[in-house]
């Protein structure tokens, strides 16, 4: 399982957490929200994909988290 880090413009209220499969809401102070935590598979981040498309929210970014234990 990977970690991604979805970035979005707008911020999402805590209460879309189970919409995305659990992942973390965060507000950051620049406007955006950040959604991050493990995805199952590429079908489970399509499927994220999706519903910021259908929200009509604007991606920003879309990055997998490396933990630094798995870059040695």
């Amino acid at each position: 399982m990977t970690e991604y880090e979805i970035r979005v413009k707008g911020h999402l209220c805590g209460n879309w957490h189970d919409w995305f499969g659990g992942m973390t809401l965060q507000a950051l102070t620049n406007g955006e929200s950040r959604l991050y935590g493990p995805v199952a598979d590429q079908a489970a981040l399509f499927g994220y994909l999706s519903r910021i498309r259908d929200l009509g929210l604007e991606l920003l970014a879309v990055n997998p988290l490396i933990r630094e234990e798995e870059e040695t």
